[in-house]
C-alpha cells in the first residue's frame, strides 16, 4: 500500500531484498540437504560393524573416492644393546629427574617426543624363542632374562633355580615355603568361592615371579601379577616369559590403571606395600577396585605377629600396634574380616549399603565417602583420592553373589553395560558373534592362533573382549586393552571374567620388551591416527612382540598401505588377506617379527 492506495509496482529495494531472501532460503536448504548426504555416509564409514555394510559393499560398482595414504619408505635403524630390556615410560635412567616421595619415581614417566628412540629394540645376546606353554610356567631360557641378582638373592626361598642354561621355577615363595599350591590350598579352605567359578579375576601387588597366578590358572582363576620396573629383579619379565598374565605397575600416588570394582580378589604376600602410612591409602585403591564381595588376601606382617615378629627385625608390640591399625582401617574402609588361618588372613569388601551410609552421615569419619565429582573408574593419570568410593546400587549387582559364576558371566550381559553409550545385552551378543566369525577366519589366515605356538595375547583396542571370549578355549590368555580416550568399556570386560588395562598408545605400554606372542588391532589407525603418530605405535609393538610373534592388523583400506611401509621398515615378514567378508573397504594385515641380533653382539 503506498499513500493509501495500492502500489501498482514493488519498489526497486524491496524487490532487491526479497530476491536476496529467496536465494539464501534457498542455499540453506541446500546445504542442510547436502549436510544430511555428508553425515549419513560418515555414520556408515564409522559405523564397526562390517556385517551390516557387507551387501552394499559387495554390489556397488563403485570404487573408494579417496586415495590411500601414502609415506615414503623408511627403515628403522638398531638401537644400542643397551637398551634390551628399555621400558620408556618406567625407565631406571630417569628415576633421578622425579621425586622420592612415596616412591613415585617408579611410576609411568614417559618420555617427550623429541627424546623418543626411533630405532629397533634388539634381543639379548643368544636369545632363543621361549620355551612353549605349559612348560614355560615352570622354566624358562636363562638368555631370554639374564638376571643373577634374583637368583642369588631368592634361592634360598625357591622363588627359582639356575641349571645348566634354564630357570627352574620350584613354585616357592617368602611365605609359601612348602610351595605355593600348598599355599592355594589353605586359601581356599578359607575361601570356598574360589572353588566354583566365584571368583574369576584377580591381581597379585607386589607378584615375586608370578607363581601365585600361574598356580591359579590350572583352577579357572585368571590374575594380573604387578610389580614395578626395578634394575635388578625384572618380576613381570619373568612372569610374562613364563606365560603368566602380568604390568608393570606401582600403588604411589596415582590410581591402578583399572576401574572401579574389577577384581574379585586382592592379594599381597609379603608386598612390602606400607598398608597402614600415609593414612590407608594404598587400602583405598585396593577398596576402590575389589568388587562388592570380593576379597583381599594378606600373609606376611603383620599377619600371625604372635608368631612371626621374631623374623621381622620388629618388636611384637610394634606389630602388634600395626595389626590393630590395619584392622581398624579396613573396618572404616567397609572391610570385614572373613577367616585368619596361620599366615594367611582374609576381608572380604562388603556390599551391604548402611555401612556407607553410616560414613557418609558422619562428618568426622575417616576416611570419608567421596562425593559424586570423583569418578570411580577415572583411572588413567588420576591421582588417589583419600576417600571411600561407595557401590552405586548397578555396581552392587555386580558383585560376587550377584554376577554369575565362571564361566556362565563370559555370556551373559554385565548390568553395567547400560553405562556404555548404546551398549546392550543384544549388542553384546552380536558382538560376540561377530568375533566367533572373525577369529574363525583369522585361524585360517594364521594357523599358529590356537596352537601353543601362541601363549601371551594382546588386544590393542577392544569394546567388550569379543576377540578374547572367542579365544576363551584357547591355550592363550588375552590382555584386553580399553584406550583412555575410547568409550568406558574395560568395567564389562572384567564383569564378564576376563582382564584388561586403560592405555592410551600414544605412549609406551607398561611391560618389558618380547612379552607377547601375538598383536591384534582393529581399526586402531583409524581411530587414533589423527592423535597418535603412526610410526611410534608400529616401534612400540616391535618393542614388545617377541622375535616369532605375530601381529594382525585390521585396517581401513585407506591406511593400510602406510602401515605395510612401516611394518617393513621394523623388518616384519607381512602379508595382506581379505577380511572374513572381502569388503574393499577393509584389509587384514598378517605379519611376524623375525629373529635378529645386533650387529653389535657376539651373535
Amino acid at each position: 500500500m503506498k499513500n493509501g492506495k495500492q502500489s501498482s509496482q514493488p519498489e526497486k529495494g524491496s524487490s532487491r531484498i526479497l530476491s536476496l531472501t529467496v536465494l539464501f532460503i534457498a542455499l540453506c536448504g541446500f546445504s542442510f540437504y547436502l549436510g544430511g548426504m555428508f553425515c549419513s555416509e560418515r555414520v556408515k564409514i564409522e559405523a564397526n560393524d562390517v556385517t551390516s555394510t557387507t551387501t552394499k559393499a559387495v554390489a556397488s560398482p563403485m570404487k573408494p573416492t579417496v586415495s590411500p595414504l601414502q609415506i615414503k619408505s623408511v627403515s628403522f635403524p638398531e638401537c644400542s644393546s643397551e637398551l634390551q630390556d628399555y621400558t620408556p615410560c618406567t625407565d631406571p635412567k630417569r628415576w633421578k629427574r622425579y621425586g622420592v616421595h612415596r616412591l613415585s619415581f617408579l611410576e609411568r614417566h614417559c618420555p617427550p617426543v623429541y627424546e623418543k628412540n626411533e630405532c629397533l629394540i634388539p634381543p639379548p645376546d643368544g636369545y632363543k624363542p621361549p620355551i612353549r606353554w605349559p612348560k614355560s610356567r615352570d622354566q624358562c631360557w636363562y638368555k631370554n632374562v639374564p638376571y643373577d641378582w634374583i637368583n642369588k638373592q631368592k634361592s634360598n626361598q625357591h622363588w627359582l633355580k639356575k641349571e645348566g642354561d634354564k630357570f627352574h621355577f620350584p613354585g616357592g615363595g617368602t611365605m609359601f615355603p612348602r610351595g605355593v599350591s600348598h599355599y592355594v590350598d589353605q586359601m581356599q579352605d578359607l575361601i570356598p568361592e574360589m572353588k566354583d567359578g566365584t571368583v574369576r579375576t584377580a591381581i597379585d601387588t607386589g607378584c615375586g615371579v608370578a607363581s601365585w597366578g600361574g598356580d591359579l590358572l590350572d583352577r579357572g582363576i585368571l590374575t594380573i601379577s604387578l610389580a614395578p620396573r626395578d634394575n635388578h629383579e625384572a618380576q613381570v619379565q619373568f612372569a610374562l616369559e613364563r606365560g603368566i598374565p602380568a604390568i608393570l605397575g606401582v600403588i604411589s600416588t596415582q590410581r591402578l590403571p583399572f576401574p572401579s570394582n574389577s577384581f574379585d580378589m586382592a592379594h599381597c604376600s609379603r608386598c612390602l606395600i606400607p598398608w597402614t602410612e600415609f593414612g590407608g591409602i594404598y587400602l583405598l585403591e585396593i577398596h576402590r577396585i575389589v568388587r562388592p564381595g570380593g576379597f583381599w588376601v594378606l600373609s606376611g606382617p603383620p599377619v600371625n605377629y604372635n608368631r612371626r615378629w621374631r623374623g621381622w627385625n620388629t618388636t611384637m608390640e610394634d606389630q602388634k600396634s600395626d595389626y590393630n591399625k590395619l584392622q581398624s582401617l579396613l573396618t572404616s574402609m567397609c572391610f570385614k574380616k572373613y577367616a585368619q588361618k596361620d599366615d594367611i588372613a582374609v576381608w572380604q569388601k562388603l556390599s551391604d549399603k548402611s555401612c556407607y551410609d553410616k560414613i557418609a552421615k558422619n562428618m568426622e569419619a575417616y576416611p570419608p565417602k567421596c562425593d559424586d565429582s570423583i569418578e570411580p573408574d577415572s583411572a588413567w593419570y588420576t591421582p588417589l583420592r583419600p576417600c571411600v568410593v561407595a557401590p552405586t546400587a548397578k555396581v552392587k549387582n555386580s558383585g560376587l553373589g550377584s554376577i554369575p559364576k565362571w564361566p556362565e558371566r563370559l555370556n551373559v550381559a554385565p548390568e553395567r553395560i547400560s553405562d556404555v553409550h548404546g551398549g546392550s545385552a543384544c549388542g553384546l551378543k552380536h558382538d560376540d558373534g561377530k568375533w566367533k566369525n572373525r577369529v574363525k577366519h583369522y585361524k585360517k589366515v594364521l594357523p599358529a592362533l590356537g596352537t601353543d605356538k601362541i601363549r601371551n595375547v594382546m588386544d590393542m583396542n577392544t569394546v567388550y573382549g569379543g576377540f578374547a571370549a572367542a579365544l576363551v578355549k584357547d591355550p592363550v590368555w588375552v590382555m584386553n586393552v580399553v584406550s583412555s580416550y575410547s568409550a568406558n568399556t574395560l568395567p564389562v570386560v572384567f564383569d564378564r571374567g576376563l582382564i584388561g588395562t586403560y592405555h592410551d598408545w600414544c605412549e609406551a605400554f607398561s611391560t618389558y620388551p618380547r612379552t607377547y606372542d601375538l598383536l591384534h588391532l582393529d581399526s586402531l589407525f583409524t581411530l587414533e591416527s589423527h592423535r597418535c603418530e603412526m610410526k611410534y605405535v608400529l616401534l612400540e609393538m616391535d618393542r614388545i612382540l617377541r622375535p616369532g610373534g605375530y601381529v594382525i592388523m585390521r585396517e581401513s583400506s585407506y591406511f593400510m598401505d602406510a602401515i605395510t611401509m612401516l611394518a617393513k621398515g621394523t623388518r616384519w615378514n607381512c602379508r595382506r588377506e581379505e577380511t572374513e567378508y572381502a569388503v574393499e573397504s577393509e584389509k587384514i594385515l598378517v605379519c611376524q617379527k623375525k629373529l635378529w641380533f645386533s650387529s653389535n653382539q657376539t651373535s
